[in-house]
Formats: C-alpha cells, sequence, structure tokens
C-alpha cells in the first residue's frame, strides 16, 4: 500500500497565508491611478478600432448581399 503524504493542519495553513500576505506588494495610490488612466485610454483606442473594422466588415456584407 502507498503512504499517506502528509496533512498540513488548519492552522499551519493558516500561518503559511498570514506568511504569503506579508510578502504582496501593493501598488501606490499613484501606480493605481497611472494604470487605470491608461486601461481608460486603450480602452477607448481599441473600441474605435474595432467599430472601424465592424464597419468596414458589415459594409462588405451589405454590398456583398446587394449583388444578390
Amino acid at each position: 500500500m502507498a503512504e499517506k503524504s502528509s496533512r498540513t493542519s488548519p492552522a499551519e495553513f493558516l500561518r503559511q497565508v498570514q506568511n504569503e500576505t506579508k510578502k504582496v506588494v501593493w501598488p501606490t495610490r499613484q501606480e493605481t491611478i497611472t494604470t487605470a488612466i491608461f486601461v481608460g485610454i486603450m480602452m477607448v483606442i481599441l473600441s474605435m478600432f474595432f467599430l472601424g473594422v465592424d464597419s468596414v466588415f458589415g459594409s462588405i456584407v451589405n454590398w456583398l448581399l446587394s449583388l444578390a
């Protein structure tokens, strides 16, 4: 029979989680604001890009359907 692997007790698990959360480096307020602005700008740029692509493909499909 295979031997069971040792299990971590709930108290030990919580200690390990606590030690790991101490290692987390949270972003500063300025980093958060900068990232949020960048995400907003990229969202606007990509939405305009996909609107343009969708319009072009929509026009092509309408033109193809008008041929039939």
